[in-house]
């Protein structure tokens, strides 16, 4: 299959640092373990992975981070290309996304009756409340994850019960959709993007 240019990073391959890997394929059973496999032989560590629908009907994306060369981030990216399913893949460097990612966090009710403290926690991250039950209480916080991290320090003093985090999701900053376009230029259907 014939592959578009990938939209190339900062870096200048002499160290590390955070890319955001998207890869666009259709729904195929055992797709992510074959794209992970491409990730352990080449001995890079994914820090988060989230798979969703896409704005094409019936195309998935996969928002993968690490955390590694630019030199080691090209080669994954070519071989994720490489995969049968795999429609389009590109990577980008942070300061060209826009990302975010949630995390809940589960208190005891009772921290949150035993003064103002914990409210005040909540308002000062800007975070909310998302269900109260005798027994805990749910927060949300919606972030980077230096953000989210932030927060889950200051509430285990409180007797944090759960907490979870998502992995990232995120758009670019460009303002087309480079995955649109390559699609526009296979001659597939695309979608309209609004312009605001």
């Amino acid at each position: 299959m014939a592959k578009g240019k990938r939209i190339n990073g900062n870096g200048d391959g002499s160290g590390k640092q955070t890319y955001t890997i998207s890869a666009f394929s259709e729904n195929h059973i055992g797709l992510l373990n074959r794209i992970t496999i491409i990730f352990t032989r080449r001995l890079v560590n994914i820090e988060s992975l989230t798979v969703s629908g896409s704005a094409l009907p019936g195309i998935h994306k996969f928002t993968i981070v690490v955390n590694d060369t630019l030199e080691k981030v090209e080669k994954v990216v070519g071989q994720i290309e490489k995969l049968v399913e795999v429609l389009r893949a590109f990577y980008h460097t942070e300061d060209e996304v826009i990302h975010q990612e949630i995390a809940l966090y589960k208190v005891p009710t009772k921290a949150m009756l035993e003064g103002n403290k914990v409210e005040e926690i909540i308002r000062i991250h800007h975070a909310r409340i998302i269900e109260v039950r005798p027994e805990y209480t749910v927060i949300e916080l919606t972030g980077h994850k230096e953000e989210t991290q932030n927060l889950f320090d200051e509430l285990k003093e409180y007797g944090l019960l759960q907490f979870t985090r998502s992995g990232r999701i995120a758009v670019t900053r460009s303002s087309k959709e480079h995955f649109s376009s390559y699609m526009k230029e296979a001659g597939e259907n695309t979608v309209e993007y609004a312009k605001f």
